[in-house]
């Protein structure tokens, strides 16, 4: 029997000093009290439309309207369990670096910073489809 996900596009971002941009999403979010990076599910009306485009609308919605550079290859994969009614989705990450602009948070996140990724503990940081996601990344 095959399982049916759903699928969220993710920006690890990274400013000019190396750090990345963590969010802090709310408390009753599946990922409450870990880190998450901007994205989100692609919507049905996106399924023709490139991958990119799609990540660029969701960084949009959760950043406002800042610079960046997307890669137009994906650099990890993780696999989240959604809490509100248990969804599986595959979370597929792309990287981006921060260029200018003021974020501008949506009611998604409470709080973001950016971060020297070396000096936290990763297991303790992040959870479910994101912790999978940021070892693949980073070669753990």
């Amino acid at each position: 029997m095959h399982d049916k996900y759903e699928v969220s596009l993710r920006a690890i971002m990274k400013n000019k000093k190396g750090e990345f941009l963590l969010l802090t999403p709310r408390p009753e979010s599946s990922l409450g009290g870990s880190f998450d990076f901007a994205g989100g599910r692609i919507e049905v009306s996106e399924f023709e439309v490139p991958l990119e485009k799609a990540l660029k609308r969701e960084i949009r919605e959760e950043l406002g309207n800042i610079k960046y550079k997307l890669s137009n290859k994906p650099v990890a994969l993780g696999k989240h369990k959604g809490s509100i009614d248990g969804t599986h989705i595959l979370f597929v990450f792309f990287e981006a670096k921060y260029i200018s602009g003021k974020i501008k948070l949506s009611n998604e996140h409470i709080a973001y910073d950016w971060v020297d990724i070396s000096k936290i503990n990763i297991k303790k940081s992040f959870k479910s489809g994101n912790l999978e996601g940021i070892k693949m990344y980073l070669g753990k």
